[in-house]
């Protein structure tokens, strides 16, 4: 049996040093794979009540059988109430803060993320800009030429780029302005600070005008279960991190920038393009908790951070309240990391520098970005 201070999980093949856990981050896992067992148990029993009854009875214990269906759902909108209880950050760096989770960024965080490049190769984590149509775009991507050309000395070319860079297709970094819940933004800032006229007032992009700098983690889910890609709806767990830690030796820590693979761009190239939130892999919401507690800064994946269809009744983005409204953590969205899973291969390193710099558009709710990781 593990030690305290090791994961309650079975060691992958070809286990490195073991990721060490905290007693609490132990329990947390042993929490969430109780949750889950228990929301199995409810469905089974459901499905035994059906079999005997669909002939017989059906009538008498339809509402019964209601009930049964329904406790699962109630269990797991608690469970998120919990959740967003237990991760909130709000009044943690003073009742005006801005940043968030940012402000786990320190200068020497930042030092030693530049201090960790050996090789000086670097690697786009951004998702390829295609104008036309895009069916996981909200609206399409378009650009304008511009320019007469004409031969003479000095020829200036132009376009204008029109782009809803939120969404499930492009690369881009949501801002704390980006959602808000039963009223309320990150640090309890009012919804009404945010009018369509002129944006938000506060938590806008321009908050991150001095980029983002520090370690970057990938974390390849793919590599780590032996499979080109995940399947769609697949949730990638607190036992998933744990075993990814165990196997790697990498510990997650505070500063980091976290990035999620599921493998979306190997699928694409296998299937093609699909809608991704008619079924799409991501992180479990329970996977808040192991962030908040070990200081992640910034989250990113390669599709939207969810899970789709949702595990959160009636909830559809449950990640995204978690990380954006509760603790004040920026999320990158559909980043391209098929290159970067590849280098991070070869060399046998999951960590790296990361760069990215939004720009800094006043009052904005984000920004259409492209993020280095630097080895």
């Amino acid at each position: 049996m593990p030690t305290s201070g090791q994961c309650a999980v079975a060691r992958p093949r070809s286990s490195k040093t073991r990721g060490a856990c905290t007693t609490q981050e132990v329990q947390m896992i042993a929490r969430a794979r109780s949750a889950r067992r228990e929301s199995r148990r409810w469905c089974d029993s459901v499905k035994r009540v059906l079999l005997v009854f669909t002939l017989v009875a059906a009538p008498v214990v339809a509402s019964v059988v209601r009930a049964q269906e329904d406790a699962p759902d109630h269990a797991a909108v608690v469970l998120f109430t919990q959740w967003f209880e237990q991760v909130s950050n709000h009044g943690r760096w003073g009742a005006d803060d801005e940043r968030g989770t940012l402000n786990l960024i320190t200068p020497e965080r930042t030092r030693e993320a530049a201090e960790s490049v050996r090789a000086g190769v670097a690697i786009s984590l951004s998702r390829e800009l295609k104008p036309g149509a895009d069916l996981n775009a909200i609206a399409p991507l378009e650009v304008e030429y511009t320019g007469a050309g004409g031969g003479g000395q000095a020829s200036f070319f132009s376009d204008r780029t029109t782009i809803i860079y939120h969404g499930w297709a492009y690369s881009h970094l949501d801002a704390l302005a980006h959602l808000a819940s039963n009223g309320a933004f990150y640090n309890g800032f009012p919804e009404s600070l945010a009018v369509q006229a002129g944006g938000s007032s506060r938590l806008g992009i321009e908050n991150v005008g001095n980029g983002i700098v520090t370690r970057g983690v990938l974390i390849d889910v793919p590599w780590l279960k032996d499979v080109p890609y995940l399947e769609p709806s697949t949730p990638v767990t607190l036992e998933d991190l744990a075993a990814w830690e165990d196997r790697t030796g990498v510990r997650i820590q505070d500063g980091d920038v976290v990035l999620i693979r599921t493998g979306r761009g190997a699928r694409e190239t296998q299937f093609g393009a699909w809608s991704v939130q008619e079924g799409a892999a991501g992180p479990h919401p329970e996977i808040a908790g192991l962030l908040h507690a070990r200081g992640v800064a910034v989250l990113g994946g390669d599709v939207n951070n969810e899970i789709y269809p949702s595990v959160i009744p009636g909830n559809g983005e449950p990640m995204h309240l978690l990380a954006i409204v509760s603790m004040g953590m920026p999320l990158f969205d559909n980043l391209g990391l098929e290159a970067v899973a590849r280098e991070a291969r070869e060399r046998e390193r999951w960590t790296f520098l990361f760069m990215a710099a939004p720009l800094p558009i006043q009052h904005a709710t984000g920004s259409a970005v492209n993020p280095l990781a630097i080895f």
